[in-house]
C-alpha cells in the first residue's frame, strides 16, 4: 500500500517561508513523478508543482519564482520549498503519486496558513 506522510505546514505572515516535506513508503519512489497539490476552503484542490524521476519539474503560474519542488530518493522524500508566501496560498497541502491523482485518493495533507 503506497503511503504518504506529509509534514512542515504552518502558520506564518506575508512574505515568510515554509518548507513542505512528504515521505512516502510502498513503492519504488524513484520510478515515479511526484506532485504537490492544494485546496483551499470552498475551492477545488489544484496541482502546485510536479517533479519527474529525472528532475524535471513543472509549476502552477501562481507559483513560479517563488516554490521549488524537489526530491531525494534515497530517503523517499519530496519536498517543497515555498517562499514568498501569500495569503492566498492558504490551504491543505498534499503530495501524491502524480499517475494516481485521478483516482482521488489523498492523505491527511498539512496545513499551510499565511496571514496578512
Amino acid at each position: 500500500q503506497v503511503q504518504l506522510v506529509e509534514s512542515g505546514g504552518g502558520l506564518v505572515q506575508a512574505g515568510g517561508s515554509l518548507k513542505l516535506s512528504c515521505k512516502a513508503s510502498g513503492i519504488i519512489f524513484s520510478s515515479y513523478a511526484m506532485g504537490w497539490y492544494r485546496q483551499a476552503p470552498g475551492k477545488q484542490r489544484e496541482m502546485v508543482a510536479t517533479i519527474t524521476r529525472g528532475g524535471n519539474t513543472n509549476y502552477a503560474d501562481s507559483v513560479k519564482a517563488r516554490f521549488t519542488i524537489s526530491r531525494d530518493n534515497a530517503e523517499n522524500t519530496v519536498y517543497l520549498q515555498m517562499n514568498s508566501l501569500k495569503p492566498e496560498d492558504t490551504a491543505v497541502y498534499y503530495c501524491n503519486v502524480k499517475r494516481l491523482t485521478s483516482y482521488d485518493l489523498w492523505g491527511q495533507g498539512t496545513q499551510v496558513t499565511v496571514s496578512s
